[in-house]
């Protein structure tokens, strides 16, 4: 029996591929839950359509993460905060902190998207930022002190 899954599947496939299963294992346990559906053609048809449209959207997001990385390489950002006498930071710099000065600047970045290590001290730190799947780009943290 040929299935359409509709979500990754273990030792199965990924979502939107079209597999061969056994008729029990479809009919009894990928079907019922949601986790496949019948390929017959108009299905066929329908998924074609679907990730064509899907492929479409992904190059869009893909061309507008590589505009963005190249406006964002080399990009230094300045974080002001309180420290103590020898340089450490009350707390620590966060994403969201970081994710606030891109905005600043005229980035809108989604700070689930921002990768730091824990900034304890006052300094520059390199920060990766991951606006694609394929596309990351390094951005300078400048950590000062509040005047």
């Amino acid at each position: 029996m040929k299935i359409i899954l509709k979500e990754d599947i273990k030792n199965l496939g990924q979502k939107d591929d079209v597999v061969a299963v056994k008729n029990g294992y479809g009919r009894n346990f990928l079907i019922p839950t949601g986790k496949a559906s019948l390929a017959t053609e108009s299905a066929l048809k329908i998924l074609a359509e679907n990730i064509k449209q899907s492929k479409y959207k992904q190059e869009k997001i893909k061309m507008l993460a590589t505009e963005t990385a190249a406006k964002l390489d080399g990009t230094t950002i300045n974080i002001i905060t309180k420290a103590g006498s020898n340089g450490k930071i009350f707390g620590s710099v966060t994403t969201i902190q970081i994710a606030q000065a891109l905005k600043d600047k005229g980035f809108d970045v989604d700070r689930r998207k921002i990768v730091v290590d824990d900034i304890k001290f006052l300094g520059e730190y390199t920060t990766v930022i991951n606006l694609h799947r394929e596309i990351s780009v390094n951005v300078t943290l400048n950590v000062a002190l509040e005047a």
